[in-house]
């Protein structure tokens, strides 16, 4: 049974920090395309960083400079550091994984809030 639990969010104010976690069970974690992603109210979901291959990662604009994307593949966990925040960084942020090449297996995780005040 596959599992993606993410941890580490929470409220904080802008200009500060957070890190999420995603715990990965039930996939071999480096087989896998990971990534965060996050949904605000009443918008679409949107990706926030992805780390393919193992190697690469990509950024969405809005996140560049100020989040880093990271994987411990022994621990088979994903990380996602979160700094500089900004009220509209409030979200519930999903870890994704997807088996590569064809992202044919995709799993999400259920979500955790993080919530940035001004």
């Amino acid at each position: 049974q596959v599992q993606l639990v993410e941890s580490g969010g929470g409220s904080v104010q802008a200009g500060g920090s957070l890190r999420l976690s995603c715990a990965a069970s039930g996939i071999t974690f480096s087989l896998y395309d990971m990534g965060w992603y996050r949904q605000a109210p009443g918008k679409e979901r949107e990706l926030v960083a992805s780390f393919s291959r193992g190697v690469s990662t990509n950024y969405a604009d809005s996140v560049k400079g100020r989040f880093t994307i990271s994987a411990d593949n022994a621990k088979k966990t994903l990380y996602l550091q979160m700094n500089t925040l900004r009220p509209e960084d409030t979200a519930v942020y999903y870890c994704h994984a997807a088996s590569r090449p064809t992202w044919v297996r995709e799993y999400w995780g259920q979500g955790t809030q993080v919530t940035v005040s001004s």
